[in-house]
């Protein structure tokens, strides 16, 4: 049985029990916004898409204060609970909530004043500690799940080189394969110029930017946009986004950009310098954990790596033709492994 459902079924017994018009189970999406994951309603105005602050409303005041809170006489003009669309919230009179250990809220709402007492907070706490033990339970599973995801995609990376030799196709695959395993919509690499004042765009994970038959359109001054800032300083960006809040385009203003809240940039170093910046962007909100961020830099560390051997092969290359054979040794040039043509 999934967590979904085992979160509905719970629900739906607090619901009864309670004689409540709703009971709505809030979680975190990261330490600054909160959402409902999981309701059981006798009406069909959940905004399972709310957004809820710590310090917003009645949920974002238990959350704030870890502390439960029990209202029987609700008065819409002084606060408000913030999971109902449509007015909704209106018909509600009475409101009790619980935090979980974990992070979260149980919430239960009712159409009639006085509908709750002490005796049912106190219930509805152990409700919230049966909620804490599953919530941690499949928080454990969901990492698992990520760390096994994150496993694989390593092995697969590092197995890239060998399978393609070109590097237009290896950056290709590369990006289709992060951002597949991230679960972000769109991945690009750029690349400082020899002079430092321009980069250009390599590869994205699909169409997007590059204009294969406008190659001034892959050059991009440092100065602009995200990216540039992340060459100019060699420091990542993580920003996991708000809703109806598009950032600024991270290539600048001479590019259109789609409606991006979540980008994460971060600088290849190639002999200390940030030379090339891997770009991940996705049309919403998207949680950015540890585990996650531990998993991209070990793939922009192979990325860096690769393309440091690439460099030192390439000079290779072109120095060994111009140097003396050794005594009784032929002369030979050396094979270069990937080619970007």
């Amino acid at each position: 049985m999934s967590t979904a459902t085992n979160y509905h079924r719970i629900l739906g017994i607090i619901c009864s029990v309670f004689d409540a018009h709703s009971a709505v189970l809030v979680l975190p999406v990261n330490a600054e916004r909160y959402r409902p994951v999981a309701h059981f309603s006798l009406g069909d105005n959940i905004a399972e898409e709310a957004e809820i602050l710590p310090g917003q409303g009645l949920v974002g005041w238990i959350i704030r204060n870890q502390a439960p809170l029990l209202i029987n006489n609700f008065d819409q003009r002084q606060s408000h609970i913030g999971y109902y669309r449509n007015n909704e919230e209106s018909t509600i009179k009475a409101f009790m909530g619980c935090a979980l250990r974990n992070g979260g809220v149980v919430c239960v709402d009712s159409k009639r004043q006085y509908s709750f007492a002490d005796k049912e907070l106190k219930l509805l706490h152990l409700c919230a500690d049966l909620l804490s033990g599953l919530v941690a339970d499949a928080n454990r599973n969901i990492e698992q799940a990520h760390l096994a995801r994150y496993h694989n995609a390593l092995h697969r990376i590092y197995g890239l080189r060998a399978q393609f030799t070109r590097w237009p196709v290896f950056l290709q695959e590369f990006l289709e394969l992060i951002a597949t395993t991230v679960g972000f919509e769109y991945a690009l690499f750029a690349a400082r110029d020899g002079n430092g004042e321009n980069y250009l765009l390599e590869g994205e994970s699909r169409p997007l930017f590059i204009e294969r038959d406008n190659p001034s359109r892959q050059i991009v001054p440092v100065s602009s946009g995200l990216v540039g800032w992340v060459f100019r300083h060699g420091t990542p960006i993580y920003i996991e986004g708000e809703p109806d809040k598009p950032l600024e385009p991270f290539l600048g203003k001479n590019f259109t950009t789609p409606p991006f809240h979540s980008i994460i940039c971060l600088p290849l170093a190639i002999h200390k310098k940030p030379r090339g910046v891997l770009c991940l962007a996705h049309g919403a909100p998207h949680p950015i954990n540890e585990d996650f961020k531990i998993f991209l830099d070990m793939a922009v560390d192979h990325l860096a790596l690769f393309l440091e051997n690439l460099y030192l092969k390439n000079r290779l290359h072109n120095l060994l033709p111009q140097a003396p054979p050794l005594p009784g040794e032929p002369s030979a040039t050396p094979e270069t492994g990937m080619t970007r043509g």
